[in-house]
């Protein structure tokens, strides 16, 4: 395929996948089940936290940290007690643990309190054209309180090589809104412009597979690299392509 024929047959798959029919299997379904910004976007945050492995695994143990909130994920944050985090023991994904989830909870309520918020931290240290420095800010005030050492790997930071998958596709969620159903677009103060793709194994196959990326690492040079190939295709909403990319991947086996 020539550039214009790549375009428009990723388009295309864009268009296949980017409708309501998409959450039911992804984890973004958590987050649909609010409606106030911030319970959408704590439980958005914490779900992202946790997505890597089995999806049907993800949405489960997802659904029971919602559950052990209470189901108001952000009215527990700003007004849980110590003794309420209690209950979280027992509870485990992969190598997110009940110490991680505690601590997770605690942070948030800092940020909540001081910085009023999640998406002010992104927008006030996010580039023109990128969202990578924010995520980087970002681990450095989720870990400005005390805190065990093993809970930092649960927040990746680009500036230090990681292609951030998951914070990434947080942000996908909260920025982009095409009107399709499936992204929020609850954060006005970022534009899709600014947004990486999330870079994991579905998509960084498919994009070599397709000449959008030559790097064999999925780390923050490929999404650099990524990132570039998309903007040419989009430069206005490049993230887009998360959909195409995945549904090849994962529904195609592309």
């Amino acid at each position: 395929m020539n550039k214009i024929e790549l375009k428009n047959f990723l388009d295309d798959k864009v268009l296949e996948y980017n409708n309501p029919k998409f959450i039911e299997s992804d984890p973004i379904q958590i987050p649909h089940q609010f409606t106030i910004k911030e319970d959408i976007e704590i439980s958005a945050f914490l779900t992202a936290t946790i997505a890597w492995g089995n999806r049907k695994m993800i949405i489960k143990n997802a659904e029971k940290m919602m559950a052990l909130m209470g189901n108001s994920p952000y009215d527990f944050v700003m007004n849980h007690k110590k003794h309420h985090l209690n209950n979280f023991n027992g509870f485990v994904h992969r190598t997110f643990n009940a110490q991680d989830f505690k601590y997770f909870i605690t942070a948030l309520q800092h940020i909540y309190k001081k910085y009023n918020g999640l998406e002010p931290i992104f927008s006030e240290h996010s580039t023109k054209y990128s969202t990578q420095p924010a995520i980087h800010q970002l681990k450095n005030v989720f870990f400005e309180i005390s805190h065990l050492e093993r809970t930092k790997k649960h927040i990746s930071d680009p500036l230090k090589g990681s292609a951030a998958k998951r914070k990434n596709m947080f942000l996908r969620w909260m920025v982009r809104n095409d009107n399709a159903g499936v992204d929020f677009g609850i954060w006005k103060s970022l534009s899709p412009a600014q947004l990486s793709c999330p870079l994991d194994v579905h998509s960084g196959n498919v994009a070599r597979k397709l000449g959008l990326l030559t790097r064999k690492q999925n780390d923050a040079k490929a999404l650099a690299e990524f990132d570039s190939s998309l903007r040419i295709m989009d430069k206005k909403d490049p993230v887009k392509y998360d959909f195409a990319l995945f549904g090849l991947g994962v529904f195609e086996k592309f």
